[in-house]
């Protein structure tokens, strides 16, 4: 058993650059909110800072392949690797790995799978959290420097099939969004036939304008005494998720009765969030609820996709932004969201151009599946590798 700390060649903490002062921002310095610190392995980050942004603050610099553990609140214990050089704001406890006595791989890893206990540490009232000198301390197995690579080798390699699953997800999304955009704002396939004018611009002849209330229908149907619905959240990355399995805690009231029914293919958002993009379409193939608050809808048989990409769209969050009332907290109700004209192709066009997007949400699907059996593969070899029960002395690693 071995302190952390004693495999480190330096642990630190970053700094946070005074947010009032905005040329402390948007510079060309990745700088790292814990909220990114997921068991993940980070090559960009959302936020930068600038060279005046670092020295006015306690934010420094750490190499890359740094080990990177959260100390506080909600996040507290998880970590990830920093895959480039970085700065990283002060609840970061960033380890920076002696590779003579420990392999970077090999220490994340085993934080991983000493999650809970780390976590069981943090202390303090509302706030749980850690300090660098908990983390230091905390001990881990550490075998030899040999069989840690070969353990971090395995375990890398199932990580690395997982994350380029994930990259090439990531693309078919951006070719998908390309792909509606290419059809439904350019019109590039139909620039060979007529236009005719509307109050949107020039449109192909056969399509329309309609307001959203013309083309969807909003849902009331409530859960009542039906045990089989599940309940939904939609988030930021703009899907319909499972409560139970997204958030460690229940976010839902006890009694579901009054939650309302979001049936295959409907979509649901929240009115006080839409603006920040929780607005999401059920692709499970079950009935699922969202809270009364709510707004549910349906669109016509068939135009799922078109809706599900049009609400990524620019003109469309111009005008959420626009209609949204209220002081700080905006809401947008089922009847403003009605009063949203959009250009409305006809059915045979969207027939066709399911055809294509299905084909890459096909794709998605498959590496989604995959991606969860590697992920249950390497979370049940993570404590037998780590605890020296699975041994591989004849392995061909």
């Amino acid at each position: 058993m071995t302190k952390i700390g004693s495999v480190c060649k330096r642990v630190c903490s970053g700094g946070t650059p005074k947010s009032t002062v905005e040329e402390y921002y948007g510079g060309g310095i990745p700088w790292l909110n814990t909220k990114e610190v997921n068991f993940n392995r980070i090559y960009s980050t959302e936020s930068t800072i600038t060279e005046a942004g670092l020295k006015n603050s306690s934010a420094k610099w750490i190499d890359k392949n740094t080990v990177i553990v959260a100390m506080y609140g909600a996040t507290a214990a998880k970590c990830a690797i920093g895959m480039i050089p970085m700065t990283t704001n002060q609840a970061c406890c960033n380890l920076i790995i002696d590779e003579t006595k420990a392999d970077y791989r090999f220490v994340y890893y085993a934080i991983v799978n000493s999650f809970s206990v780390l976590a069981s540490l943090a202390n303090g009232g509302a706030q749980q959290n850690l300090n660098a000198q908990l983390i230091k301390d905390f001990e881990v197995a550490l075998p030899s420097l040999e069989t840690q690579r070969r353990i971090a080798d395995i375990l890398s390699t199932i990580d690395d099939k997982i994350e380029n699953n994930s990259r090439i997800n990531h693309n078919l999304e951006k070719q998908a969004q390309a792909l509606y955009k290419s059809w439904f704002v350019d019109f590039e396939p139909f620039k060979g036939g007529r236009f005719v004018d509307s109050e949107l611009g020039l449109i192909p002849k056969g399509w329309s304008v309609k307001s959203l209330g013309e083309v969807t229908e909003e849902r009331r149907d409530k859960v009542g005494a039906r045990q089989d619905v599940k309940v939904l959240s939609p988030v930021t990355s703009g899907h319909l998720v499972l409560s139970e399995e997204f958030f460690t805690k229940q976010v839902f009231s006890e009694s579901i009765a009054k939650y309302l029914l979001v049936k295959p293919g409907d979509f649901a958002y929240n009115p006080a969030r839409v603006n920040i993009g929780s607005l999401g379409l059920n692709e499970y193939q079950f009935d699922g609820c969202v809270s009364p608050v709510y707004v549910v809808f349906r669109c016509e048989k068939g135009y799922n996709h078109f809706f599900d990409l049009y609400r990524t769209t620019s003109p469309f969050k111009d005008e959420v932004l626009s209609r949204s009332s209220g002081g700080v907290r905006q809401t947008l109700g089922y009847k403003d969201f009605a009063m949203i004209h959009i250009v409305y192709p006809p059915k045979d066009v969207v027939e066709s151009f399911n055809s294509l997007f299905e084909g890459l949400i096909a794709v998605q699907k498959s590496n989604l599946k995959e991606n969860a059996i590697l992920s249950s593969q390497r979370d049940a070899l993570l404590p037998l590798l780590m605890s020296g029960k699975l041994l591989f002395a004849d392995w061909n690693c």
